[in-house]
């Protein structure tokens, strides 16, 4: 639906619900992998104002990101994952993982 966001790298393959916000701040620090899903109201940063804080972050493919979550500046997501709704990652989650809480954390390969 949306592909392009200033500069960020969206792939064509990626579903972002229309309520999700992507940070329009530093859009070029923006990355979001094939076939990745990113769900109602939830937020993928690339700075934080408060700190002065401007990151990359990047989603890999195939990756869901659940309702409300929260992605920080500079967190890199793998491929393959599953960040629960309502989580809020602050830092990486390795491929094939889950993560959900806040402040996030990683369980391997749960299917």
């Amino acid at each position: 639906m949306r592909r392009f966001f200033w500069g960020s790298k969206v792939a064509r393959t990626a579903w972002i619900h229309p309520t999700a916000s992507v940070d329009r701040t530093f859009p070029g620090g923006i990355e979001i992998g094939d076939s990745v899903w990113i769900g109602p109201f939830a937020m993928v940063l690339s700075h934080d104002m408060a700190r002065g804080v401007y990151r990359s972050t990047r989603i890999g493919a195939r990756t869901v990101i659940g309702a409300r979550a929260v992605i920080m500046p500079g967190a890199t997501i793998g491929d393959d994952c599953v960040i629960e709704p309502g989580a809020v990652v602050s830092s990486d989650v390795p491929n094939g993982s889950h993560a959900s809480g806040n402040p996030a954390r990683v369980r391997k390969g749960t299917s």
